[in-house]
Formats: C-alpha cells, sequence, structure tokens
C-alpha cells in the first residue's frame, strides 16, 4: 500500500498483517477530520462490533491541525495538535475494534484545491485494497467546506474502480449540518440505540475537541436522541438514538449524474413539502 505522503499512516489496533487487516473490510468511513467518523460513522462500527465476518475501516482525510483549542490545548502550535489528534483517533479505534485506522495527514486545502488530485489517488488505492460493501462519508448538504470537499473526493474515487468493485452502498450522514430536514421518503435512519457506553467513549478520547472548548459528545449524543424523538409526530419513539443519511448509491451508480443536480432534487422536494403542508393547511382555515 503505497500513500501519497511519508507522514501518512495505517495503523492496525489488533497487530495483524496489513494486507489482511485491510482486505477483510466490509465497512468503511471516510471523514474529513479526526472525530468525525465516530460521529457520522457509528452505525458501521457497531454492525461491526464483535464480529469476525463484518470489519470496519476507518479513514481520516485531513491532519487536524486548525482545530479550536482551550484549557489544556489553548497554547499548542499546529503542528503538536496534530500528533494529538492522531493518537486520539487511533485510541478511538482500538475502542471500536476497528480492523485498520487510515490517516492520509493532508491539509484542509487540499482536499479543497490543487492537490486534491493525489487525494482522489490515495483513496482510490484503499478502495482497491479494501473493497468495502458499504461506505460512509460527509453528506453534500454539510456547512462545512473541508466536509464536501471530502465527499466529492470520495465519489470521484469510487466513480473511477471498475463497476464490479465499487460499493454496494454509499450514505452521507450528518455532521456539520442536520439532516431532519429531508423528506421522510429521503432520508435514511440508522438505529443507533445499542451500546451508549461505547458510544460515549468514542466521543470521549478526544480531549482536545472536548476540553479544547467544543462539546461534540454531548451535542452528538443529544442529536441522535432528537433524531429519534421527532422522527415521527403520531407514533412512539422505534429507536432512543438515530443517525440521519442521505443515499449517495446514485451517485456512483450514474457517473453521469453530477451532485449539484443530484442534492439539488432533496432540497426541492423539502421546499415542496412546506408549500404543499401550507396551502393545504391554508384551504381548510377558509
Amino acid at each position: 500500500m503505497k500513500l501519497y505522503l511519508e507522514s501518512a499512516e495505517i495503523y492496525i489496533p489488533d497487530g495483524q498483517k496489513l494486507e489482511n487487516a485491510l482486505a477483510h473490510t466490509t465497512h468503511m468511513g471516510i471523514g474529513a477530520h479526526q472525530d468525525d467518523l465516530e460521529i457520522m460513522a457509528l452505525s458501521g462500527i457497531l454492525e461491526c462490533s464483535q464480529r469476525d465476518d463484518k470489519w470496519f475501516c476507518g479513514v481520516v482525510v485531513t491532519n487536524g491541525s486548525g482545530s479550536p483549542r482551550e484549557d489544556l490545548y489553548k497554547n499548542y502550535t499546529d503542528d503538536e495538535m496534530r500528533v494529538v489528534r492522531r493518537k486520539e483517533q487511533k485510541k478511538a479505534a482500538i475502542v471500536g475494534e476497528y480492523s485498520a485506522q487510515v490517516q492520509l495527514n493532508y491539509p484542509s486545502s487540499a482536499v479543497k484545491g490543487g492537490n486534491k488530485a493525489v487525494v482522489t489517488e490515495d483513496l482510490i488505492n484503499l478502495f482497491e485494497a479494501t473493497q468495502p460493501e458499504v461506505v460512509y462519508t460527509h453528506n453534500l448538504a454539510d456547512k462545512h467546506d473541508t466536509h464536501v470537499g471530502v465527499a466529492l473526493r470520495v465519489i470521484e474515487a469510487i466513480r473511477r474502480l471498475k463497476a464490479a468493485d465499487r460499493p454496494k452502498k454509499l450514505f452521507g450522514c450528518e455532521v456539520w449540518r442536520d439532516l431532519d430536514w429531508v423528506v421522510d421518503e429521503d432520508k435514511v435512519t440508522f438505529d443507533v440505540t445499542a451500546h451508549g457506553n461505547l458510544q460515549a467513549v468514542l466521543l470521549g478520547v478526544f480531549d482536545s475537541q472536548i476540553s479544547g472548548g467544543k462539546r461534540y459528545d454531548l451535542a452528538t449524543m443529544g442529536r441522535r436522541r432528537a433524531n429519534a424523538t421527532y422522527f415521527e409526530s403520531h407514533g412512539t419513539d422505534i429507536a432512543n438514538g438515530m443517525i440521519c443519511a442521505i443515499d449517495l448509491t446514485p451517485l456512483i451508480k450514474d457517473l453521469d449524474k453530477d451532485p449539484r443536480t443530484f442534492l439539488n432534487g432533496f432540497t426541492e422536494r423539502f421546499s415542496e413539502d412546506i408549500a404543499d403542508r401550507l396551502m393545504r393547511l391554508q384551504g381548510n382555515a377558509s
């Protein structure tokens, strides 16, 4: 396995051979930053937990050096933060029993700028080595430029694979924007009720973010509970935790489908849902 940056790293938590760890991957999460996987790809992590036939491989594209910092980490340099965040991601890989944890170590600018082609090449190499059945990444409606850039690189990489080697499913999950606005017919939901203690630990290992001024742990667990409770207005809760996603699979099956046009369909159906409801209820009132 040859990755573009010499500083890139593939960590195998249980110490098995690299080739085996990559080859038996069934589920893969590809996130922009350290802790994104544990926020958005939890369904895959839990599905592979304590299984011999399913394995989760995590991929973090950027080095996380530009994160906000406070408290203990207030005076840390960008280089020091890179070291801390890399260690934290490895801890999460141990807790979640990932088959492998890949850290490509790019600056955020590479995902969005002139080096995005090499990011795509790294992802192609990883896909060819792992051939996952299911891939989780950021959704195209996320408000963080780096997140959307990673999602686009993922789509590009998968499209360049042979059709037989492409994942069966690609999901765009929520981090820096909830997906509760997506109409129910378009929404993918993952029940993540189980293993609340494991979820808390997976989020809690990222101390540089939590103590550094961002309570991602509380916000993420709260969002999952809110998604579950507010999913159905006329029925009881069917889960205590839920993650929402958009099915991006059509973008890797139809190579001519434009991501922007594809996403516009979701926003248009949301707008129509609002307009139809108002028109219907205004008519009833009159």
